[in-house]
């Protein structure tokens, strides 16, 4: 196996991973998740490199799911700094497996994953509705940190805070947003 087959691979395992939380399960969202996954996931905040770290390790999660050897998603996959789309989906898996798990309800990482490609403004842009530059904007928009106080805009919107949402780590917004929600 080569890298192009190799991150084809990991590619096509990170979508399945999230597909089932969108709504609409008809529509194709891979351009907007090829496009994720082409920008490298920048933080300004300290802490936000455990967001980093967990993107990393997924790269090692999937080796270990489908039986390649760490040398081998070494040497094929972690040659590049975490994605945004590696940091959001190792997110909505650490949300749904350290935080929200409920077996009577099942996984839920693709709901999680997709609430935050929703607060990004990114919903709509499914393959046949896919605009480079609405994403590209919307995701130097989330990078630099350039949204709302309550975060609206970035990856959660939590209307009832006291802090600014450009502010803190996204692990506490994470959390702020699961306060509210339930």
């Amino acid at each position: 196996m080569n890298r192009e087959e190799l991150n084809e691979l990991y590619f096509d395992w990170m979508y399945r991973l999230v597909r089932n939380g969108k709504p609409s399960t008809r529509a194709s969202y891979r351009k907007l998740l090829r496009s994720l996954h082409s920008a490298d996931f920048t933080y300004e905040i300290p802490m936000d490199d455990n967001r980093a770290e967990d993107g990393i390790d997924l790269r090692y999660r999937f080796g270990d799911e489908n039986h390649y050897d760490d040398a081998m998603i070494a040497a094929y996959l972690d040659d590049r700094p975490c994605s945004v789309l590696e940091m959001m989906i190792a997110l909505a898996i650490r949300c749904e497996e350290h935080i929200m798990d409920d077996p009577d309800i099942g996984d839920r990482t693709g709901l999680w994953f997709w609430g935050m490609v929703s607060n990004l403004g990114l919903a709509d842009m499914s393959d046949t509705k896919f605009n480079f530059s609405h994403v590209e904007d919307a995701v130097r928009r989330f990078l630099d940190r350039a949204y709302g106080r309550n975060g609206e805009g970035g990856l959660f919107t939590v209307k009832r805070n006291r802090y600014d949402m450009r502010s803190v780590e996204i692990w506490y917004q994470m959390c702020w947003y699961l306060d509210e929600i339930m």
